[in-house]
């Protein structure tokens, strides 16, 4: 079901991009307010750049689109990206940290998303942060985001210090996840081999895929998707490489189901299509096996605006592949509205033009 703006004759597709990232443009100093740890910070060098800084060390420079939404909807409005969905840049999950310091900041972040969000309520979509490290702490901000400040979910990592997405402490918050219809959007962090591949930027280009794999796996393998039906969730960069392992996770857990049937019955195959993945492969092939795998109605629009990592102009990989009408626009809008539980006219208030559902 495509949903389109209607003009006149022509019909523009709703784009909504499903992976963004945003920071405030200033936050406490963290180290000085919790009176420990190596805290990320910012050192603005003039008003449309700064550093990110964990500690002394040297993390990242970024620009001003990420952190001031009037630059932001300048760069949606030349992509045609009528939605962005907001999530914190992962080095601020910080599960490393002492939980009622990581809860502290969670709130700082998910307070000022929430004041972009409603400043610009049909422009942008919040995905809060949680201290994953403390499952009461991190259900009791979830709550807070959902029913507070009106968030459809959260952003969580691919792991937790360690620990696999099947681990009990993380199936508790996936489970308050579950009965709130919240939604739960994973992004890799703390990357499989990163100390083993320290040139090329092979943790991000490798690690990230195979860090990704490894959660969704953990999920499938270890009887959470079976257990939690009904879970929305959904995985940054295409899934890593799951989609594309999917026929050796299939045959392992057919042929040594002693070692791979342990925690669940389901197949492998099945509970993939119970996720929803997010369409940053930067391959038209690639994107089209993703689509045969998983299907249009679980594959979303998704940039990773506005790192270097990203699509550039989001969107413009699917617009550019010869899919039907209907595929297309499921993946430019109707996946992600499905995922975060969301109805198209909420994004089209302030404008004259009338939603319609093409059948």
């Amino acid at each position: 079901m495509s949903r389109c703006r209607v003009l006149g004759r022509i019909n523009v597709v709703l784009k909504i991009d499903l992976h963004t990232h945003i920071l405030p443009e200033k936050w406490p100093d963290l180290a000085e307010r919790y009176g420990c740890g190596d805290w990320v910070r910012l050192e603005h060098q003039q008003s449309c750049s700064a550093k990110m800084m964990v500690g002394d060390n040297f993390f990242r420079e970024i620009e001003s689109n990420s952190w001031d939404p009037v630059v932001r909807l300048s760069d949606c409005d030349q992509a045609g990206v009528r939605v962005q969905v907001l999530s914190t840049v992962p080095i601020m999950f910080t599960y490393w940290a002492e939980p009622e310091h990581a809860l502290d900041l969670s709130m700082l972040l998910n307070d000022h998303m929430a004041g972009v969000v409603s400043t610009y309520p049909t422009r942008f979509v919040g995905l809060g942060n949680v201290p994953m490290q403390s499952p009461d702490l991190a259900i009791r901000e979830l709550e807070r985001c959902v029913k507070e400040l009106g968030m459809p979910g959260i952003q969580i990592g691919t792991n937790i210090n360690g620990a696999n997405l099947d681990d009990p402490g993380v199936v508790a918050v996936l489970e308050a996840a579950r009965d709130l219809d919240a939604s739960i959007f994973v992004h890799p962090w703390e990357m499989l081999g990163k100390d083993r591949h320290p040139k090329y930027w092979l943790p991000w280009l490798v690690g990230m895929p195979a860090e990704t794999a490894t959660a969704m796996a953990s999920l499938m393998m270890g009887g959470v998707l079976e257990k939690l039906e009904g879970l929305r969730i959904a995985f940054a960069h295409g899934g890593g490489s799951t989609p594309f392992t999917i026929g050796r996770i299939q045959h392992g857990f057919d042929v040594r189901p002693d070692l791979c049937g342990i925690d669940s019955k389901v197949s492998p195959r099945e509970l993939l299509r119970r996720c929803y993945v997010d369409s940053l492969v930067h391959d038209a092939d690639t994107l089209q096996l993703l689509i045969e795998v998983m299907g249009a109605d679980r594959v979303a629009l998704g940039s990773d605006y506005p790192f270097p990592l990203g699509e550039a102009v989001p969107g413009q990989l699917i617009e550019s592949m010869s899919l039907d009408p209907r595929t297309r626009d499921r993946i430019l809008s109707g996946t992600a509205l499905e995922f975060l539980g969301l109805n198209a006219s909420t994004f089209l208030a302030d404008t004259k033009e009338v939603v319609h559902d093409d059948a």
